[in-house]
């Protein structure tokens, strides 16, 4: 029988693959220029957002940010080594796409992608140059040092699909990945960075990429939809035929790109008690900007509580950039099939 043998969920934000302070203040100053920060259902300018917070200065000198940065390291390695040990066959990651791969021509709530193998393309310099300052190093941590063609499972991604079919979603199917933005047909970083930070480059372990729209309106799906497929997939990966070991992830998050503390703390509580009262019913006005790939972990805790696997892990830090609180909230946690949380801080 297939079985779901462990899962995991990290952030994937550019503050985990450019170092503080450099990275990070660059990125601060671009969040002062803004006027579209999305803080609780809100949106503000910088002065605006400052104005409405408590002083986070204490949160953006060198030390805070060197530590929170050590930590986030420390974090990802542990996490790799996990990934490690569970020695599975194959790993069904969740992430979002930030228009790199599918545009307004298509934007489906879920989409799974049942093909053979799909592209892992660096960039080139040219794409890195046209980023916003502060991005093109963070972005080399996503891509390899040349293409690499990543093996998928073609027989497991249909099998999704068909069977959150028959559980009345109506899960879209890429068999093929689009040119996308870059034109290069390449996987996006929510997929890149799982293989380049925690698998390695070289890694042959397939994946089936699934893909939420989390950012993108008119039709991004509601915490309830998300807790409720991710139930769905792990059925159908329960039910796949065979003795597959399958890992599960969720890539994104936490809140950004303005901290909010107490949405996280509540949210990694909820995931830890199997609550999916609260899992199911995340307003949409919190699930706004980088925020919105909450909706990934919603997912993964789905197929979690299906399977019967338990939060036995969880590091948090949130990397604070400005004095208004703008920045990355770093989450990395892991589920095991216990329900006891072993080292939970």
């Amino acid at each position: 029988m297939t079985e779901i043998v462990a899962g995991f969920g990290t952030s994937h934000g550019p503050q985990l693959k450019a170092a503080p302070p450099e990275a990070w203040e660059t990125r601060g100053v671009a969040d002062r220029r803004s006027k579209g920060l999305k803080f609780r259902g809100g949106t503000y300018s910088f002065e605006e957002l400052k104005a409405l917070r408590e002083d986070f200065s204490a949160e953006i000198t060198h030390d805070v940010m060197q530590r929170r940065w050590d930590s986030c390291q420390a974090s990802m390695d542990a996490l790799s080594r996990f990934i490690a040990e569970q020695d599975v066959d194959v790993l069904v990651i969740i992430s979002s796409d930030h228009k790199e791969t599918y545009g307004d021509e298509w934007l489906a709530p879920f989409s799974v992608f049942w093909g053979d193998e799909v592209a892992h393309v660096p960039y080139t310099q040219a794409q890195l140059d046209e980023m916003a300052p502060g991005l093109a190093e963070a972005a080399k941590g996503d891509v390899p040092d040349r293409t690499v063609m990543r093996p998928t499972h073609r027989a497991l991604g249909k099998h999704i699909i068909q069977s959150t079919q028959a559980d009345d979603f109506d899960t879209g199917a890429t068999e093929v990945i689009p040119a996308g933005r870059y034109e290069n047909h390449t996987i996006p970083h929510g997929f890149g960075f799982i293989y380049q930070r925690f698998l390695g480059q070289e890694s042959t372990i397939p994946m089936v990429p699934i893909f939420i729209n989390t950012f993108w309106e008119p039709n991004p799906p509601s915490a309830k939809r998300c807790y409720d497929f991710g139930r769905a997939v792990g059925r159908a990966i329960q039910s796949f035929p065979g003795d597959l070991r399958v890992g599960v992830v969720a890539s994104g998050g936490l809140s950004h790109f303005v901290i909010d503390e107490k949405l996280d703390s509540e949210f990694i509580q909820a995931m830890k008690d199997h609550d999916a009262e609260y899992l199911s019913s995340v307003p949409a006005g919190e699930m706004m900007s980088g925020a919105s790939e909450l909706r990934n972990w919603i997912a993964v805790a789905g197929i979690a509580d299906e399977a019967g696997l338990g939060v036995t892990n969880v590091d948090y830090e949130p990397c604070y950039r400005t004095e208004a609180g703008t920045g990355n909230a770093m989450g990395f946690l892991t589920w095991e099939p216990n329900t006891g949380e072993r080292n939970a801080r």
